[in-house]
C-alpha cells in the first residue's frame, strides 16, 4: 500500500462535499411545489382568502428558496476550493 497524497485526499473530500451540498438545493424545489399546491388548494376551498392565501405561499417560497441558495454558495464554494 501507498502513502495517500494529502493534497489529493482535500481535494476529493471537497469535491464530494461538494455534490452532497448540491443535494440540499432540490429542498427548495420541493418547497416551493409543496407551498403552491396547498396554496392552490386553500384557494380553491376559500376564494374569498385568496389574497391572505397568496401572499403567505409567496414568503413561504422565498425563504424556501433562499435555503436552496445557501446550499448553492456552498456547493460552489466547495467545488472551487477543490
Amino acid at each position: 500500500m501507498g502513502t495517500i497524497d494529502p493534497q489529493a485526499f482535500i481535494k476529493g473530500m471537497a469535491l464530494l462535499g461538494a455534490g452532497v451540498a448540491a443535494i440540499g438545493c432540490l429542498g427548495g424545489g420541493i418547497g416551493c411545489g409543496t407551498a403552491a399546491g396547498k396554496a392552490v388548494e386553500g384557494v380553491s376551498r376559500q376564494p374569498e382568502a385568496s389574497g391572505k392565501i397568496i401572499s403567505t405561499m409567496v414568503i413561504g417560497a422565498a425563504l424556501s428558496e433562499a435555503t436552496s441558495i445557501y446550499a448553492l454558495l456552498v456547493a460552489l464554494l466547495l467545488l472551487f476550493k477543490a
